[in-house]
């Protein structure tokens, strides 16, 4: 459940509140754990490699995911993007197409995934894997790719990889609301078989990726590699230098002006939002309004461009932004390392 995050989950400064939600935080950890424990989950008929996090809020999930369907195709196989669809009217299962789909009917983060792969969206995760097991044709899929279902037990999972933020790490190490957790850590760590520590931008010196993998590595004994999201090449050559309004509605906009001025962009104004925010038009306007009298670019997230759809100002925003590309890079030795997870748990699932 998507959760507007306080800071003080990740600073000591919230030590009183925590303690004072810890009765609700152990109500919510022990319902997660009977939850999970009490599941039947349900064996697909194609395997099933599951992105999660154990912390509510960005880490970088949407773009492990099209990483790992870049993986798979690469072997020939042909993956399929399996979603909640959060922010989306549409229950599912039903298949993404991007040409006629808004993110009003699927979500924002399913457009940007049948970007590069078929989505299906599917509250009930078991309909939407059947679903796509039953798919018939010339090419059906081969595999799912399970975008943010960590913490879903009605669907049994081959691989499952987890992400954390790098500069932010765990927080407090409390179960929401006292704190980040999903649920509790030990618990989640039981349900990983990797964890993947998403290197921010910028990050150097005791609060950068090195500790939080080093943390991880003495209570978790699968592997733990580590990545960065960067931009991609053609954002240095379109924004270096520029003058920049930065747009962000998603859960970490830390990230993204951190990817901005990693490029050289200078940032006048930041205009942050809540995750998934629907923009009205009078918030678009404002936008433009203040982009003019800076004499600003309008630069965003791909999430957030995907979501400003409609008409009059909304439609201006939408053609005057730029979209940031990025994408997932991780170091050669544990790219092959992440390929090798997925290969044995492909042969694995196809010897059952």
């Amino acid at each position: 459940m998507p959760v507007r995050e306080p800071g003080w989950w990740y600073s000591d400064d919230g030590a009183f509140a925590a303690r004072m939600l810890d009765p609700v935080a152990r109500a919510w950890g022990w319902a997660a754990a009977r939850r999970i424990s009490k599941a039947n989950p349900y064996r697909a008929a194609l395997p099933v490699i599951c992105v999660g996090n154990f912390t509510a809020g960005g880490t970088g999930k949407t773009p492990l995911s099209i990483h790992i369907a870049h993986l798979l195709a690469e072997r020939g196989e042909r993956p399929v993007f399996l979603t909640r669809g959060y922010g989306g009217r549409l229950r599912g299962p039903h298949h993404v197409a991007v040409a006629l789909d808004t993110a009003a009917d699927v979500g924002d983060e399913p457009l940007l995934l049948a970007r590069h792969a078929p989505v299906i969206v599917a509250r009930d995760r078991v309909a939407g894997a059947r679903c796509a097991g039953a798919e018939a044709g010339n090419s059906p899929p081969t595999v799912i790719v399970m975008d943010d279902g960590l913490q879903n037990p009605g669907l049994a999972k081959d691989l499952t990889i987890a992400v954390i933020d790098g500069r932010r790490g765990l927080g407090n190490r409390r179960v929401i609301p006292a704190g980040p957790l999903r649920a509790p850590l030990e618990l989640q760590l039981a349900l990983a078989d990797a964890i993947i520590v998403n290197h921010p931008p910028g990050a150097a010196g005791p609060t950068g990726v090195a500790e939080v993998a080093a943390q991880l590595r003495d209570r978790f004994t699968g592997p733990v590699l580590e990545a960065t999201v960067e931009a991609d090449a053609s954002a240095h050559d379109e924004m270096k230098g520029a003058r920049v309004l930065a747009l962000a509605g998603i859960a970490n906009p830390a990230r993204f002006h951190a990817l901005l001025e990693q490029i050289g962009v200078e940032i006048i104004e930041r205009a942050s939002f809540a995750d998934h925010h629907a923009f009205t038009e009078r918030e678009a306007a404002r936008v433009l309004a203040r982009a003019r009298r800076h004499g600003a670019r309008i630069v965003t997230t791909e999430k957030d461009w995907v979501r400003l759809a409609g008409s009059g100002a909304l439609a201006e925003l939408r053609a005057a932004a730029y979209a940031l590309p990025i994408r997932l890079a991780l170091a050669p030795r544990d790219r092959v390392r992440l390929a090798s997870l997925i290969d044995a748990a492909l042969m694995q699932q196809r010897k059952v």
